[in-house]
């Protein structure tokens, strides 16, 4: 069956060494989708690049600054740019790809990070029967960041011979059956997958803005940091929201999100259309996320160009649905401990 694989699938590529690791932790697979973790290998680079016409390691002869052994804590300093290799290498066959995104933690810290192969001419892309190492290269923006091995910042979906999309006419046919929001099903509206709004009403709180100057924030501390130290919080006012240049803000969708756990969602990260700002650097989510009832989607606001005037109900991000190769035998929950399950306007895992 073609389509993104599923949990059992990637126990399967573990097992016969088409996904090579050495201390595969249980954690790391998710219900269609495979954790990467952060080896000892790091350096920091002089520029970002692709390495289209030769290994990701030859390039970094040239364009390494200097080596840094992750098997100790290391700062990554805010707007310095660094690459990992991951411990996790590929040996893919039978026309099987793949493509790589941040976790939700990784783009709820504004922490950009994108996956390079070598002889690959895009980033984040895992070219079919791909053989060879992963890099990732990191750039914080907003804080400076503690990191060592085993850091896990980004996942993997592998994908057998083809994506399966729900055009907009099936998944207005499967709404009507299974419902894939809260809305009533006459109020859904989907246009090139399910568009989603901006809440800036619902709740006292409306946002979180990062400040500019913070402490060191660990990455391998759960619930441990204060979110003041870190984060100014937005009440709400007048239904609007100025988003201002250059500054990363953590909002909520209006719409609750259901993924039924025979499909996979993944939100577009930038859709010029709905406005000159970037919304969701992490935008996969797992069969099951959201069931039964829904849960909203925490989305990654920041402008570049020119402030940003945003309204509540304005539509910010759209919902791709794809059909799973098969149903999964594991469903984001509360059994696999999941963090985001039924959540609100929420924070990453690492503020209490």
């Amino acid at each position: 069956m073609s389509g993104s694989l599923v949990y059992q699938d990637y126990k399967s590529l573990l097992n016969k060494n088409l996904i090579i690791t050495e201390n595969i932790q249980s954690t790391q697979i998710q219900p269609s989708s495979i954790d990467l973790s952060l080896s000892e290998e790091c350096y920091e680079i002089k520029q970002s690049f692709l390495s289209y016409n030769s290994k990701v390691r030859d390039k970094l002869k040239d364009l390494a600054i200097k080596k840094i052994n992750l098997n100790g804590e290391y700062i990554f300093k805010k707007n310095k740019t660094y690459i990992v290799r991951l411990n996790e290498s590929l040996s893919l066959k039978n026309n099987i790809f793949g493509h790589c995104n941040p976790k939700s933690s990784t783009g709820r810290l504004d922490i950009f990070c994108r996956s390079l192969v070598d002889y690959a001419e895009e980033y984040e892309k895992i070219p079919k029967n791909y053989k060879g190492e992963i890099f990732l290269e990191i750039t914080s923006r907003s804080f400076d960041v503690l990191f060592k091995k085993n850091n896990s910042l980004n996942q993997l979906r592998l994908v057998n011979k083809n994506h399966n999309y729900l055009t907009d006419k099936q998944l207005i046919s499967f709404n009507k059956k299974r419902k894939i929001s809260n809305q009533t099903r006459d109020d859904v509206k989907i246009d090139n997958g399910l568009k989603l709004s901006v809440d800036l009403a619902g709740s006292n709180i409306i946002a979180y803005v990062a400040k500019k100057n913070t402490p060191v924030l660990n990455f391998s501390k759960i619930n441990f940091h204060k979110i003041n130290d870190f984060w100014n919080i937005i009440r709400k006012n007048n239904k609007r929201l100025i988003i201002e240049k250059n500054k990363f803000y953590i909002l909520r969708s209006k719409e609750k999100v259901v993924i039924p756990s025979n499909l996979a969602g993944e939100m577009i990260p930038y859709d010029t259309g709905i406005g000159d700002f970037r919304a969701h650097y992490a935008g996969f989510f797992d069969p099951g996320f959201g069931m039964p009832k829904g849960s909203y989607a925490v989305l990654e606001v920041k402008t570049n160009e020119v402030p940003f005037l945003l309204e509540d109900g304005q539509t910010i991000a759209r919902i791709k649905y794809e059909k799973l190769n098969k149903n999964s035998n594991i469903v984001y929950g509360k059994e696999i401990k999941s963090n985001y399950q039924n959540q609100g306007l929420k924070l990453s895992k690492h503020f209490k």
